[in-house]
């Protein structure tokens, strides 16, 4: 069965972006950025791969889920599919997307991920935002926390609101850069 991954930047506060959705703030150069293209380069937006000679596979990931906020983000600059060499699915119950191979979801994302996870394929990247990984906590297989050593004081958190309730994980690997930036993989305990 198909594992769904939640891969994202973070800041040692618990944001994945500012306010606003920021996200300049994450640095994109140093050793970090290399182990990001060599492990994780099907998540690397179709056209930067491309200018950086990337060769995009699908092993690690053949399909994107993602909330509105993180779709929209390229909107502004023309960028309406931006993962085109995967399935991609935008969770949006006010919007549609419009971009080439791009799904608008307007249902339950749960009952998204639980159909994904029975079909043939690699891994389901949860990219972002808080809210949606909220929604689909029960899913997550696997977390794959870049942890920038930043701090926001505010913005979107990792986990938009949920009710209490623990989850555990397990700590597979953990990868330290001398940027400061910490790669650290958990699979949910079972």
């Amino acid at each position: 069965m198909r594992e769904l991954s939640y891969y994202v930047a973070v800041t040692l506060d618990g944001f994945i972006a500012g306010p606003n959705g920021e996200y300049d703030a994450f640095p994109v150069e140093g050793a970090h950025m290399d182990a990001i293209n060599e492990r994780f380069a099907d998540t690397v937006p179709t056209d930067a791969a491309a200018a950086l000679g990337l060769a995009q596979d699908r092993s690690t990931f053949d399909t994107v889920l993602m909330g509105w906020n993180t779709y929209a983000v390229g909107l502004p600059s023309g960028v309406d599919s931006p993962y085109r060499h995967l399935r991609q699915f935008v969770v949006s119950r006010e919007h549609e997307a419009t971009g080439e191979g791009v799904e608008t979801v307007r249902h339950d994302p749960v009952g998204l991920v639980r159909e994904l996870k029975t079909q043939d394929g690699s891994g389901i990247w949860l990219c972002g935002g808080g809210s949606l990984a909220a929604q689909l906590t029960d899913e997550i297989d696997r977390l794959v926390l870049k942890r920038y050593p930043l701090l926001f004081g505010g913005g979107i958190p990792l986990f938009g609101p949920r009710p209490y309730a623990p989850v555990g994980f397990t700590e597979v690997s953990t990868q330290v850069f001398d940027t400061g930036v910490v790669f650290s993989e958990y699979v949910r305990a079972r």
